[in-house]
């Protein structure tokens, strides 16, 4: 039930006039506050929202009671004293001109936003156990918002669409984040207080995305990209000049083309391939290096136009594209778009030509099937007098080179643009009080180049959302599962290497928390469905950070690596009990590297107390210790709460 509006003006008015002017003036508060809303406690509680410009406004909760004055745009905010978790109150906001809004049935207690990618979204409905967890799941005073997808190259008011507050109960649960709900009501097992849980999260989402402008461009490397997102604003025309040559140096950097042999020239190089588009995704075309293959693909096709049609304005429709794709028509770049519906760009003046025209995309897949899967007829060029040529002339393909496989991303493209999510989902929220952030995201940027980046962008991001929203906030952070086939031997993972980022990101923060998931994953579903593990994580790395709960935060955690003649003894600390290997006598996992990659050998391994002995056949001139380090590895060393000791890499000391 949205919150109702309740409208007072001076003077006297017949019934029904009053009625007609409640119905139609609209809300002195911002979207968030309806009835059922949840409020944190113990924090200065602040309300916004808007009003006639330089209106005079009193807002109240329970006996408290703030001023306001909206500005020169109408926006004001207020700030009540803080309350301790209780309920239900009345939220009420009054304007001078007698104009008044009522939030009933308003709750304190404790506020969590949640977010992230894909399994931050997974709803109640997938997760494990789905039918009796949704059966039992009533709760008053479980409270849940969605966010709404949106993304905008410039900070937002206001949400995409409308929310709603919504209790726990069969009804509601089923479509909300599992991950979310189970920690909250984990939490409450311990701290019985009402708990409002707002969930934004996006499926596929990069980090990048949720970030501030200014933390980006504060991070470096980042300005033109940016730069191309404030043109595309404007002009999208200007903005695909604008990123085009940044993507196009990129590439030339990376092959070393030449100009005028790219991809998109007149006369590109490579083996350009018959493409079978009538048999759809790329994974169905029967050729075995494109079977299971994810990465940047590109297409090419020619088609002939009459002068006529070349002097029209004209748009170009490119269908389905899974997932991401870029455009250039004869050598120029005229647009890039991310997952979503059916593509189509208006194409700059000029650009098409009496006689042949070359129009080549690149599609991008990071995820199951990728390409265009039609149907045919949903190619074609549209012009302004209606009518239209269907691209089912022949297409062409090449694969790219590895190093040039997954190409950087339109700053606009919502999923892994520049900012755009953090513009529409969490500018929106960003006066609220919260208790906390739960975050599980990273599995979209686990290419190696942007794996190595990581941990700067974790611990930017961490400091940016504080900038937002108080800098006490804790930040509690889902490392990431194990995902992939199982590896025979020692071996470099992008994986792997955001795992550790999002450890030493943590670790060096004293308000933040890593809940470890490394064997909770799926190998074939990036998605585990066991989110009750994962929120009892969460919840124990929040009892430890925020209400300082003496038991360790998460499973063992190492403290150091020390060469023992031609051994190395791994010290742990966070041990509850005492360390434990699973279905062996020693745990297995463990690795002894050189300095230099791909020199790990898989080491034997002892327990003896709170460390582990390491034998190999290169432990005497070991530099590091790796635990866990691959997409989806198999590791057996747990301490008796049980927890697992989470995947890491640590520099090895000299001889003791």
């Amino acid at each position: 039930m949205r919150a109702s509006v309740r409208c007072l003006r001076h003077g006297l008015f017949v019934a029904g006039a009053l009625l007609a002017h409640a119905a139609s003036a609209a809300p002195l508060l911002h979207d968030l506050f309806q009835d059922h809303v949840v409020l944190q406690r113990d924090k200065n509680i602040n309300v916004w929202g808007r009003a006639a410009p330089g209106e005079a406004l009193t807002v109240s909760l329970g006996s408290a009671t703030s001023k306001a004055q909206a500005d020169s745009s109408g926006q004001w905010r207020s700030s009540l004293p803080s309350m301790s978790a209780g309920g239900p109150y009345q939220l009420t906001v009054t304007a001078a001109s007698g104009e008044k809004q009522v939030v009933d049935d308003v709750m304190i207690g404790d506020v969590w936003l949640c977010s992230g990618q894909s399994n931050m979204v997974l709803q109640v409905h997938r997760a494990l156990d789905s039918r009796s967890e949704i059966l039992n799941s009533s709760n008053d005073s479980i409270r849940m918002l969605t966010v709404p997808l949106a993304s905008n190259p410039s900070p937002q008011y206001g949400f995409a669409g409308e929310v709603q507050w919504l209790k726990a109960s069969p009804k509601t649960v089923p479509d909300f984040s599992a991950v979310c709900l189970y920690m909250a009501r984990e939490l409450q097992k311990k701290d019985k207080v009402p708990m409002g849980l707002i969930a934004a999260a996006w499926g596929g989402s990069k980090i990048q995305s949720w970030m501030s402008a200014g933390a980006l461009r504060s991070m470096g490397g980042y300005e033109r990209g940016l730069e191309a997102l404030e043109a595309s604003a404007k002009d999208p025309t200007a903005g695909a000049a604008k990123w085009g040559a940044i993507w196009e140096a990129w590439w030339r950097d990376r092959t070393k083309d030449r100009a005028g042999t790219e991809p998109w020239s007149a006369k590109p190089r490579g083996d350009w391939k018959v493409a079978p588009m009538e048999r759809g995704y790329w994974e169905e075309w029967g050729v075995p290096e494109l079977a299971k293959y994810d990465g940047m693909l590109w297409y090419r096709t020619n088609v002939t136009l009459t002068k006529a049609q070349a002097a029209q304005k004209a748009t170009l429709a490119v269908g389905r594209v899974d997932e991401s794709d870029q455009v250039w028509v004869n050598g120029r770049l005229v647009g890039a778009a991310g997952p979503g519906n059916e593509r189509s760009y208006q194409l700059p003046a000029n650009v098409l030509r009496a006689g042949e025209n070359s129009i080549v995309l690149t599609v991008l897949d990071t995820y199951s099937n990728g390409g265009l899967p039609g149907p045919a007829e949903s190619r074609a060029l549209k012009f302004a007098d209606g009518s239209s040529v269907v691209l089912n002339k022949e297409w062409r393909y090449l694969q790219p080179p590895e190093n040039a496989a997954f190409p950087p991303r339109a700053p606009w493209e919502a999923v892994a643009g520049l900012g755009i999510i953090n513009n529409g989902m969490i500018a929106p929220l960003s006066n609220l009080s919260l208790r906390g952030v739960a975050w599980y995201q990273g599995e979209s940027n686990t290419d190696t180049a942007e794996a190595d980046q990581y941990q700067a962008q974790l611990t930017r991001f961490m400091a940016d959302w504080r900038s937002q929203f108080g800098a006490d906030l804790p930040i509690f952070v889902v490392q990431l599962a194990g995902y992939g086939a199982a590896s025979t031997r020692p071996t470099e993972s992008g994986w792997a290497t955001l795992r550790e980022a999002q450890r030493l990101a943590v670790k060096e923060d004293a308000n933040a928390g890593l809940a470890v998931a490394i064997d909770l994953g799926e190998r074939t579903d990036v998605h585990p469905a066991n989110k009750q593990e994962v929120a009892r994580r969460l919840a124990r790395a929040v009892r430890h950070v925020i209400y300082k709960d003496e038991a360790p935060p998460s499973g063992p955690v190492p403290v150091s690596a020390r060469r023992e003649g031609k051994a190395v003894a791994v010290e742990f600390t966070d041990v509850t009990g005492k360390l434990v290997a699973y279905s062996a006598i020693r745990p297995i996992g463990f690795e002894t590297c050189g300095a230099a990659a791909n020199t790990c050998e898989f080491a034997e391994a002892t327990i003896q107390g709170q460390r582990v002995l390491l034998k190999s056949a290169n432990a005497a001139s070991a530099t590091r210790v790796r635990f866990c380090w691959a997409d989806s590895p198999v590791c057996t060393l747990y301490d008796e709460a049980p927890l697992p000791a989470g995947p890491f890499q640590i520099a090895v000391d000299g001889d003791r």
